[in-house]
């Protein structure tokens, strides 16, 4: 676990929570063919996606939730299907940012999500609740498969996610299907965010005082490296820790989940507006 911190970070991150959360919980997005702002998170499996719905649903409740299934343990993917989530706003509306959460990439070609179902994804061809099987891709004949995709049901941001201490341990084959889903995003316009998760279990700075997330020469590196292989620009990177190991809410812990989901928002509702 990487230690040692930088004399400034090299980031910054609002003190106040404040001008965050109050433009995510009144944001809509202004093109008048789309309800929802739409954001797949995609990665291997284990890295923190369905935590990080969790984290954001936690986030705007105001309490620590735990809506999305997550296993601490298994070694393959928990998650089993493509499923949206939305998170409530009151009793009877949501929030305008929905979220798909699907099963992780993993190295073998028989595991884990199948790259040709996330590209249709993106494209809106996937239904809520497929049942994602590896050793088979969707097909145009399906149940689940969508023939008449609106913008509604495309993807407006792709977020890959990984924890920040595995940067160095994904298999080649892992980070190939991670590039084929970031270019035929790139080819489809589609914005793109990472988030790097996991960072207390990375850097022990970290843990200590999640504040120090941004003056830790290692999550800093991991940040770099990431930008590199994957080649998303670094300003587009986020450091998060979910609220997975937590029973209380954290303002720190928050900033981060805040700052990360803004600027998703920022960069899908550039995308809508070109639309």
């Amino acid at each position: 676990m990487g230690g040692a911190l930088l004399s400034q970070p090299w980031r910054t991150v609002p003190k106040s929570n404040k001008d965050n959360l109050d433009f995510v919980k009144s944001y809509k997005p202004r093109n008048s063919k789309v309800k929802h702002l739409r954001i797949l998170l995609h990665g291997p499996t284990g890295a923190g996606k369905s935590s990080f719905i969790n984290s954001v649903d936690s986030v705007l409740q105001g309490r620590v939730t735990g809506r999305v299934p997550t296993d601490a343990t298994s070694e393959k993917s928990f998650t089993e299907q493509y499923k949206t989530y939305k998170i409530h706003k009151d009793q009877e509306n949501f929030y305008s940012v929905i979220f798909n959460d699907t099963m992780g990439l993993e190295k073998s070609p028989d595991d884990g999500v199948h790259v040709e179902d996330l590209k249709l994804a993106l494209r809106g061809h996937v239904r809520d609740g497929y049942q994602i099987n590896p050793k088979r891709k969707m097909q145009t004949g399906d149940p689940s498969y969508n023939p008449s995709p609106t913008l509604d049901d495309k993807v407006h941001v792709l977020v890959s996610v990984i924890p920040a201490g595995s940067v160095t341990l994904l298999s080649e084959e892992v980070w190939k299907k991670m590039r084929e889903v970031r270019l035929a995003a790139r080819d489809m316009g589609i914005p793109q965010v990472a988030i790097l998760t996991k960072v207390e279990k990375a850097c022990a700075e970290a843990n200590k005082d999640i504040k120090n997330v941004y003056k830790s020469k290692f999550l800093k590196e991991q940040v770099d490296m990431f930008s590199e292989m994957l080649g998303l620009p670094l300003n587009c990177i986020f450091l998060v820790r979910n609220y997975e190991t937590k029973n209380s809410m954290n303002d720190d812990i928050s900033a981060l989940i805040l700052c990360a989901l803004r600027h998703m928002i920022d960069y899908g509702e550039d995308y809508l507006k070109d639309l």
